[in-house]
């Protein structure tokens, strides 16, 4: 039997048991995918990431990222998970802050900055969004994405999928607290989703004024075996892309928080950088496990 290091990493929080957790098997490179996914599914997180040896000049390492049910080609706090894990270990070193990871949706760079104003000092840990391909859903189709989700969807702007490796649906909410008391029919979203080959499907609402955060986004993923994504990196990049896309920079910011996870006791935070040249989500990290997988 082979026993191999893994730690499990809860991101986007300084507070253990408040992020999204992320279980990093550091020295993959004996493992069939087979056997990733039988990790996967066994450990029953959101996804599980496996460490390989890069194969691309200018990679830092590789990864490959697993959701219960199947392989993903780019997450997002998995990436930001895997990233604080190898550095911890003194596998990996950022270069003048930066770290390139290697994957199946191309290479992620990751910056690693240093901010004292928050996290009582801890990093914060940002990869940079691989390009986003938006698509708008005809009438029929957003028609039937917001019987779905059992709610209202803002007049003013109109779904998207959004493609960043995971396949997302968009949706705009009217605030906050509408995207807190939706509850989606997730045996329909299930179905659509497997029919379409999608991820799965991202809401967010704008917060009051005076809110610590500017957005609260609740992804769902249940044809990936994920009901709710605690706190999901790539579904809040893909509002920030929809964000753009849809000229609403002006109203919400270039550069904002965003919240998630209150409906399943996490309190996340993802801070978002937004230009037309490129998008950051960033986050904090905490280990919550370090040890070693027998198999």
């Amino acid at each position: 039997m082979a026993r191999l290091p893994i730690k499990t990493v809860d991101v986007f929080t300084t507070v253990p048991f408040k992020g999204n957790p992320v279980a990093v098997v550091l020295d993959a490179a004996a493992l069939s995918a087979l056997q990733m996914q039988q990790i996967a599914r066994w450990t029953n997180l959101s996804e599980t990431t496996f460490v390989l040896p890069p194969t691309e000049q200018g990679a830092d390492y590789q990864v490959r990222i697993f959701t219960p049910g199947a392989e993903l080609p780019f997450a997002g706090h998995p990436t930001i998970g895997t990233a604080h894990a190898l550095m911890e270990a003194g596998m990996v070193q950022a270069k003048d802050g930066v770290l390139v990871q290697q994957c199946a949706a191309g290479p992620v760079r990751l910056r690693v900055e240093q901010d004292e104003g928050a996290g009582q000092g801890a990093p914060w840990i940002a990869f940079e969004l691989p390009t986003p391909s938006l698509t708008a859903l005809s009438a029929a189709q957003a028609g039937q994405l917001e019987s779905i989700l059992r709610a209202d969807l803002d007049v003013n702007t109109e779904p998207y999928l959004v493609d960043v490796g995971p396949r997302w649906m968009v949706a705009q909410l009217t605030s906050a607290r509408a995207v807190l008391a939706c509850e989606p029919d997730l045996q329909r979203m299930r179905e659509q989703d497997k029919h379409s080959r999608r991820t799965g499907v991202v809401i967010f609402g704008e917060h009051d004024p005076g809110s610590p955060a500017g957005i609260e986004v609740r992804a769902f993923a249940p044809a990936h075996g994920v009901n709710e994504d605690p706190v999901c990196g790539s579904g809040t990049g893909a509002v920030a892309a929809y964000l753009r896309h849809t000229r609403q920079l002006g109203r919400f910011g270039s550069a904002l928080l965003a919240t998630q996870g209150e409906m399943v006791g996490r309190a996340g935070l993802l801070r978002l950088s937004i230009s037309n040249e490129a998008i950051w989500v960033g986050g904090n990290t905490i280990t919550c496990i370090d040890g070693t997988l027998t198999c």
